[in-house]
């Protein structure tokens, strides 16, 4: 299924569906940056950890859905340049995920282990 079939099935189903690439990242602003930008964070985000919990954890900026998937790509770069940075991360999101399970509107967050959707296919060399 490609990343357009999935985003077309999820908005159909109420859900909303949001790529955050993160190839090129190799620090925490950027980072924080990305996710403001692919999550549509509002503009009260203060760029931070805590900021970025609460943003997911009250989701009241964001449009209804029935269901939030969020799918991180080209993350390998930022985990291997600052693992403490993305240790926080991934418990950040976890959390959000948690917060969100049970409630009939959950939150989703999976790791996708193919490079960036914008990346061509390796080319036989």
């Amino acid at each position: 299924m490609s990343d357009g079939t999935l985003a077309q099935v999820l908005a159909a189903g109420g859900w909303v569906h949001v790529e955050l690439d993160l190839g090129g990242v190799t620090d925490k602003p950027a980072f924080l940056d990305r996710c403001a930008r692919a999550l549509g964070l509002p503009d009260w985000f203060g760029h931070n950890w805590d900021a970025l919990a609460d943003c997911l954890t009250d989701l009241s900026w964001a449009p209804p859905a029935r269901g939030r998937l969020v799918v991180l790509t080209g993350w390998q770069g930022f985990a291997g340049a600052a693992p403490n940075d993305w240790t926080i991360a991934l418990e950040v999101f976890a959390d959000a995920a948690g917060h969100w399970s049970g409630t009939g509107t959950p939150l989703q967050v999976v790791l996708s282990l193919g490079g960036t959707s914008k990346e061509a296919p390796d080319q036989p060399g």
